[in-house]
């Protein structure tokens, strides 16, 4: 080690002198470069590690967001596929169980014994395997759920087989041609009334259409009303059996009388503007042992899955009524 020579005045010779020092001065300047050093040493390395991580810890955090990634996509996939499931639910139980007089199934034995009601408040505190271990229970609660979903339509098969003239009989098709479902005009619900402007209950829909348009029967059945109702106008109504009955409003003319037999698909009335009504339209109404329920469910003779879908959504996003 190098170091530069100092030097001071003699006081006494007013001379300048090498200032010359010992082994313990030179030691203990040594000992302060090396502490020194050491703890920039020190700094430096936590500091790069802090900031900069290794090989295996980057690779590792790569990881885990590839994890999170694919654990956020499977939980989305799996919350469509339980929307799938709950409207399949919900069509089975208000729907082909209703229709073939069948209890519901309970929400418990759906669900299954493995349904965790805690979940969502645990979600935020699971780590990435916790969480993984939780998709695949939901996982299991979906399979769970469809296969007793499909255990269902084996029976409704199986009822269906045995009730054929029930089946001939209940609402079953649109009652106008209606194949590009573009004569919605609105659905069953709370609606705004085009007269009073006021939030009323819609007991049926509404389908658009010229006046003369053809109106069907929907299912077999019985002609026990054929006259004029007041706010419905000219009307049609149909006992199919089974505790169903359909009423056909607003017409412009009727053609089957009381008492007449009708089949499915029958032209029973012309559509009008007659009533209570600010347009050319059918008013349709579906009635289960004397209740209004919603038609949307009896078109299945007539639409696919994919329009069925696509009339739910119309028939939810329509505000107004023409009646």
């Amino acid at each position: 080690m190098k170091f530069s020579k100092k030097y001071r005045i003699n006081p006494e010779t007013l001379q300048l002198e090498r200032i010359e020092h010992g082994f313990r001065y030179w030691l203990r300047r040594s000992g302060y470069y090396i502490i020194g050093g050491i703890c920039l040493g020190v700094i430096f390395f936590y500091t790069f590690l802090y900031f900069f991580p290794s090989p295996r810890e980057a690779t590792l955090m790569q990881y885990n967001r590839n994890l999170t990634a694919e654990l956020e996509v499977v939980n989305r996939q799996i919350d469509q596929m339980q929307v799938v499931m709950y409207d399949l639910s919900q069509r089975d139980d208000n729907l082909y169980r209703a229709i073939l007089g069948a209890e519901p199934i309970p929400l418990s034995a759906r669900m299954g014994a493995t349904q965790q009601i805690s979940y969502y408040d645990s979600l935020a505190r699971m780590t990435n395997t916790q969480l993984a271990a939780d998709v695949q229970r939901k996982v299991d609660i979906l399979e769970k759920e469809m296969y007793v979903q499909a255990r269902s339509y084996d029976e409704i098969v199986e009822l269906a087989k045995k009730q054929e003239a029930r089946m001939e009989n209940i609402p079953a098709i649109q009652p106008v041609l209606n194949k590009d479902l573009k004569r919605m005009a609105s659905g069953y619900g709370w609606r705004v009334d085009p007269v009073y402007h006021v939030r009323r209950f819609h007991e049926g829909m509404d389908f658009t259409a010229p006046v003369g348009t053809d109106i069907f029967a929907t299912g077999n059945g019985v002609v026990v009303y054929s006259g004029w109702r007041q706010g419905y106008g000219e009307t049609v109504e149909i006992d199919h059996g089974f505790n169903y009955l359909t009423r056909y409003a607003h017409c412009s003319k009727r053609l089957a009388k009381v008492g007449q037999k009708v089949k499915r698909g029958d032209v029973i009335a012309l559509v009008g503007n007659t009533g209570k009504s600010t347009g050319s339209h059918l008013h349709y109404e579906v009635r289960y042992l004397g209740q209004p329920v919603d038609p949307r469910n009896f078109y299945f003779y007539d639409l696919s899955p994919e329009d069925y879908d696509k009339m739910v959504q119309l028939s939810s996003n329509m505000g107004n009524m023409l009646d």
